[in-house]
């Protein structure tokens, strides 16, 4: 059976099935005692539990991250992979375990069938601090996490790390990590919501400006982006990290608050005009700061709309909810920051956020608040 015709399988239960059924027997009989974690976390739709049949058409399949520490993955790695090479069976469930080359310009991320020889396997052996700080900047198997790390952090790595699923997790570290990772300090969050909702006051009376001047695609432009910033406000809001573009809309229909707020932010998105548009905007900044409000985080802020200034717009003036949240803050090194957040507050290039390069995002974020 070629895997075109097998049945889909949610890519997490195809890498448990590979563990459980073909690795861990090959580890246990060459490599007795030997401490490891097996997981499928990092990148990739199957993580986040958003991949579907689509989802096999490149990068995706039978796939495990084993976890080692440094001196046993320099004294085991090649023999690890030499041996998954030579014993691993051709294929898990109808889905083949080997891979085209990385270098193959036919298609250079997809399965081949089976064939004679070793197989090129997506079992992956790391070392555990190594892999870590690739993803984050930071090891968190070492060490909490301090507020430059927090911030120099992307939400996608975040999700990354502590989604998917750890199989087995023999010395812990994993394990720790991801306690670690799990969500913000509540220092940081604060500092976070407040910074969200400053990026909503910079830009929700333009939607009206722009109008009025009979532009309304910049209208409408801007409307999307505050459209995204709600949602993203919302996945703060109900403590999740919020994924990239394409699974953003995704992870937020699994919040509590979506079915109160999908009506009035596809509205916002729908309009043909600024009336319409702006009565969607106002009832979405409306439901999210009621959210706010219940948070208990800060006293309650009134959450109704009022004009922007003397000008015709209504507006939520989200600064209202950044203020009180900024002076709750009270670490030292949050409350001396300017309120431009996490990295992905101030940025969105995905070759940034998706980078594995933690020193980078750590001096971009220095450059934005001159720290």
């Amino acid at each position: 059976m070629s895997h075109s015709e097998a049945a889909f399988l949610p890519g997490l239960e195809l890498s448990r099935i590979l563990y459980e059924e073909a690795v861990r027997p090959l580890l246990d009989a060459a490599f007795p005692g030997l401490p490891y974690a097996a997981a499928r976390i990092g990148p990739g739709s199957e993580v986040l539990g958003f991949d579907t049949a689509r989802s096999a058409d490149h990068d995706w399949g039978p796939r495990l991250d084993l976890f080692l520490t440094a001196p046993d993955l320099a004294a085991h790695g090649d023999a690890i992979r030499r041996l998954l090479a030579d014993r691993l069976p051709k294929e898990i469930r109808g889905w083949p375990t080997h891979f085209r080359p990385a270098d193959d310009p036919l298609d250079p991320v997809g399965h081949m069938e089976a064939t004679d020889g070793p197989v090129n396997h997506r079992v992956a052996a790391h070392d555990i601090a190594g892999r870590l700080t690739r993803e984050t900047g930071f090891d968190a198997s070492a060490a909490e996490p301090g507020v430059r790390d927090w911030l120099a952090m992307p939400q996608q790595r975040l999700a990354g790390i502590t989604g998917g699923a750890v199989f087995h997790d023999g010395p812990g570290l994993l394990t720790t990590a991801r306690r670690r990772l799990a969500w913000y300090p509540e220092q940081v969050w604060r500092y976070l919501l407040a910074c969200q909702w400053q990026r909503i006051s910079q830009e929700e009376a333009f939607v009206g400006r722009c109008a009025e001047v009979g532009d309304e695609l910049g209208s409408a432009v801007v409307a999307g982006r505050l459209v995204r910033d709600l949602m993203r406000l919302a996945l703060l809001l109900e403590r999740r990290y919020a994924p990239y573009s394409k699974w953003l809309g995704s992870a937020f229909a699994q919040l509590d608050s979506a079915e109160s707020l999908l009506p009035s932010l596809r509205g916002a998105l729908a309009a043909t005009g600024y009336p319409e548009r702006e009565r969607h905007l106002c009832a979405a900044y409306r439901a999210v700061a009621i959210r706010q409000n219940e948070s208990g985080l800060v006293e309650p802020v009134d959450p109704s709309p009022r004009p922007y200034h003397g000008r015709p717009f209504l507006v939520l003036h989200a600064e209202r909810f950044a203020r009180p949240l900024a002076a709750s803050v009270t670490d030292p090194e949050l409350r001396s920051r300017p309120l431009t957040g996490s990295v992905d507050q101030w940025a969105d290039s995905t070759d940034l956020l998706m980078s594995e390069r933690g020193e980078a995002l750590r001096a971009a974020e220095a450059a934005v608040t001159g720290r």
